[in-house]
């Protein structure tokens, strides 16, 4: 009897802390879920900052791919298109792992490298209005000699691994507060989701005029359909006019900014504080965001066109040297 009671108070005791140990056992899962939760919102939200931060390169390399495939036959395009998307993704790797060893190592790296950066984006775009305005035509050896489909896929890579690099280092300096594992979820994160919008969206664009052939084809002439196709084909290189301009935009603003802040952040501050002055002008949020905006495309504009101006200079000496020899 006695040890009946002994028995049936330790399995009472023995059920008590039980139910305590499996109160605290849940009580840590929900405290880690938490964490979970909370760490995941950082990386959603890190994603999303990285993000809205490199759209100037996303929009000028979804405007640039789609020329490497003219003249190609339409069976090959979407072939080509893949390969370079897959070498996309494998310069976005690299560069995923060099940046975040500068950023662990030497993180003050970050600011010359997103100025040198800033430099080409605004080169390139001023290159771009230049060539425009000064009727410039630069031939390029893929109009002077046929490339095979490597050569090309080659060449959109080697292009891809400059603009990729942009796309990193803006992503990472955004997110430069959070833990080396967040930053890296949170750049692989970027790079997949932005090599699938660009080369998904340059897919969709170089196929269109397929799309609105083949709506034209099967339906009656002056159908409604048929005008649909009809305006498909005619609305393509108007588009892509449209996405040349946005993406030259875009350059000039990214990276008139970059070096603006670049500057400011090695005690530079004539620019940033002028910038800033333009945009207190306005109390509308809007009418500062433009002013601030105008101004880091000017500032981007005219370094750019003064790294033009001296890269065709240099080019023009060393043709003159080459053809003395």
């Amino acid at each position: 009897m006695l040890c009946a009671g002994l028995f049936s108070n330790i399995s009472l005791c023995y059920t008590i802390f039980m139910a305590f140990g499996l109160a605290a056992l849940l009580d840590d899962i929900a405290l880690l879920a938490k964490a979970a939760a909370s760490s995941l919102d950082d990386i959603a939200a890190g994603t999303a900052k990285a993000s809205s931060k490199a759209v100037a390169v996303v929009v000028d390399d979804t405007a640039v791919t789609p020329q490497y495939v003219k003249n190609i036959s339409p069976s090959r395009e979407l072939p080509i298109i893949k390969k370079i998307a897959l070498g996309s993704l494998k310069n976005k790797g690299i560069i995923l792992i060099f940046s975040l060893f500068l950023s662990a190592t030497f993180p003050w790296i970050l600011t010359p490298l997103l100025m040198l950066g800033g430099m080409y984006l605004v080169y390139e775009a001023s290159e771009k209005i230049l060539s425009r305005l000064l009727h410039t035509r630069h031939t390029t050896s893929t109009q002077e000699n046929p490339q095979t489909e490597d050569d090309i896929t080659s060449s959109a890579i080697r292009t891809d691994f400059i603009l990729s690099t942009e796309i990193m280092v803006i992503a990472l300096n955004e997110v430069t507060n959070q833990h080396i594992i967040a930053q890296a979820f949170i750049l692989i994160i970027v790079a997949l989701l932005i090599t699938l919008l660009v080369y998904g969206t340059v897919a969709l664009i170089v196929k269109m005029d397929d799309i609105g052939i083949a709506i034209a084809k099967r339906s009656e002439e002056k159908s409604l359909r048929n005008k649909l196709g009809t305006s498909i084909v005619k609305f393509m290189p108007i588009l892509l006019s449209i996405l040349t301009i946005i993406g030259v935009a875009a350059m000039l603003w990214v990276g008139g900014h970059l070096i603006i802040n670049g500057l400011d952040s090695l005690g530079i501050h004539a620019l940033h504080h002028f910038a800033h002055y333009v945009a207190s002008l306005s109390t509308y949020s809007t009418l500062s965001w433009i002013g601030e905006t105008s101004i880091d495309m000017l500032i981007g504009f005219l370094i750019g066109s003064l790294l033009a101006l001296f890269i065709w200079s240099f080019s023009r000496i060393i043709l003159a040297k080459r053809h003395e020899l």
